[in-house]
This record gives structure tokens, sequence and C-alpha cells, in this order.
């Protein structure tokens, strides 16, 4: 099987009308330190980079997270063949990023990309 290992990204989706407070806990109840970069607002979280996304159209919280492989075409194709679900509508995707969405048993969302990293 091609190895597929966890990445360092976390992504939160927060309802619009838990955003602040959410942001609020990791910035002042937690004091995580903010990365700056991008639209979005993230933090340092122990070795990950926690995301926090407003989504208004959400009714509660959600995580998302990464995993990464050096082959994605065999990885995705490992996934699927266990039966595991793709929806690459859920999200688009940058068109340089080879990558897809894909749900655990339990519905949450994994971000399957390709690890670039030497």
């Amino acid at each position: 099987m091609t190895c597929i290992a966890g990445g360092v990204n976390i992504a939160m989706k927060v309802p619009a009308h838990q955003y602040d407070g959410v942001v609020a806990f990791y910035r002042e109840t937690l004091e995580c330190e903010e990365i700056e970069g991008g639209a979005d607002v993230s933090f340092r979280f122990g070795p990950n980079r926690l995301w926090i996304d407003r989504v208004p159209q959400l009714s509660r919280a959600e995580i998302w997270l990464e995993l990464v492989s050096k082959d994605f075409g065999a990885a995705a194709q490992n996934l699927e063949q266990a039966g595991i679900v793709r929806d690459d509508g859920i999200e688009p995707l940058p068109e340089t990023m080879t990558a897809g969405w894909f749900f655990n048993p339990a519905g949450i969302v994994h971000l399957l990309r390709l690890d670039t990293t030497p």
C-alpha cells in the first residue's frame, strides 16, 4: 500500500455566528501564536497549523484534516478501492494542487494532497 501520512494542516470550518468567539478563544484565551499569510486566520497549534475558516452556510463547526503522500495517484486509488468516498466538489482546490477530498467512514473530511517536500 502507498504510504499516506498526516499533514500539518487542520482546518476548522466555523459558522459565521461562532467565528469571532472561536478566533478569540485561540488568540486570547489559549494565546496561540497567529501565523501570518493568507486571507484566513491561522494559528500555530503544536507542530500543526490550525486554520479557522468562516463558513456562513454551516450550522455547526467541522474539523477537516490533511493527509499527504509522495504518490497521490496510488494513494487516492487505494482509498477509493477501500470504499472511501471521494468528493472533489466540496471546496475548490487550486489548479496547481494535486489533491482530492475524501471522507472517512464517520464523515470527517480529509484533504489528500501530493507531498512535494524533498
